[in-house]
């Protein structure tokens, strides 16, 4: 595949293994312009990005302002802390006027699930959903994918555990969505309250034990507790979570002897994972997903703005 014809990236259950193919091909293209002195190149001169935030966020907002600058592309960032939004605006009259002003694609972070999907209906523009509440975030999925292809040359046939809030994460969501479309046997871990209800029909096995589920495990993916969406407590304690779900070094020797681990962050440690196998270079991928974050959503912006035309 040479083209991407979606008009918008609203999530990994939308994009076929083609698709998610040409994305990682061409990121892995743009890796090499993060290393330059000067890292920059023509390809989007003329276009314009809106990095549209209702919610907070450090590398999603931040990679895609640096992917669209690398590009050459005018971007502009809007926090709805700053925006009209607090006047009372609506997310669909904000689009609207954005529209008016014609920028070429919109980046979207909103805390109610299916708003990309909204304003994909409604503008003329392309939409790059950056995390819709608990339902999805696409292009964690894709630097996700990029990494483990990096480090382990190949996708299909690795088991892959993700341990902590699945309920909660769109990060847990999108992987489970890619992950399996590319081959990969996913498994889930976590508190039987922070679990969905029959999570196996996505394809995955569950367990309420880390321990069960990243036993020889390719690839460990720990997850944040996502205090902010979960109406009631759903554990007794940090301490206790810590106990039974946070990842050190006796339950990751129950792993495959070459597993990587992974962290979408912001990383709360002592709490989903000990800071000694965060820190640890030998299997700690977590900023290498940093840097392939940047790489993917350039991939995006390019070709959700023609470049591979």
């Amino acid at each position: 595949m040479t083209k991407l014809t979606k008009k918008d990236i609203l999530g990994m259950a939308d994009l076929t293994v083609d698709e998610i193919h040409l994305i990682l091909e061409t990121a892995e293209s743009f890796l090499e312009i993060s290393t330059r002195d000067i890292k920059k190149v023509p390809t989007l001169r003329g276009k314009s990005i809106i990095n549209l935030f209702y919610e907070a966020s450090t590398r999603t907002r931040t990679s895609f302002e640096i992917a669209g600058k690398r590009l050459s592309a005018d971007t502009i960032n809007i926090s709805a802390s700053t925006s009209s939004v607090v006047k009372g605006e609506t997310l669909i009259d904000t689009a609207r006027n954005l529209e008016a002003m014609n920028p070429d694609i919109i980046v979207l972070r909103h805390s109610a699930a299916g708003a990309p999907h909204l304003l994909a209906g409604l503008v003329r523009q392309s939409i790059i959903n950056a995390g819709d509440g608990a339902h999805e975030h696409p292009s964690q999925a894709l630097l996700d994918m990029m990494t483990i292809r990096e480090k382990k040359g190949r996708i299909a046939g690795l088991k892959i555990a993700l341990v902590g809030d699945i309920q909660h994460s769109r990060v847990a969501r999108s992987n489970i969505y890619g992950l399996n479309k590319m081959g990969a046997r996913v498994v889930v871990a976590g508190p039987a309250t922070m679990m969905p209800r029959d999570i196996e029909k996505m394809g995955v096995e569950a367990f309420t034990r880390i321990e069960d589920a990243i036993v020889d495990a390719d690839v460990v993916m720990m997850l944040r507790i996502q205090l902010e969406r979960q109406k009631q407590n759903l554990f007794p304690s940090l301490r206790e979570y810590a106990q039974r779900y946070c990842l050190n070094r006796t339950n990751f020797k129950l792993a495959k002897s070459d597993a990587i681990v992974m962290h979408p962050g912001p990383i709360n440690r002592g709490v989903e994972i000990s800071p000694d196998i965060a820190d640890d270079s030998g299997f700690s991928v977590i900023l290498d997903q940093v840097a392939n974050g940047v790489a993917v959503r350039m991939a995006l912006l390019y070709l959700l703005s023609g470049g591979n035309e």
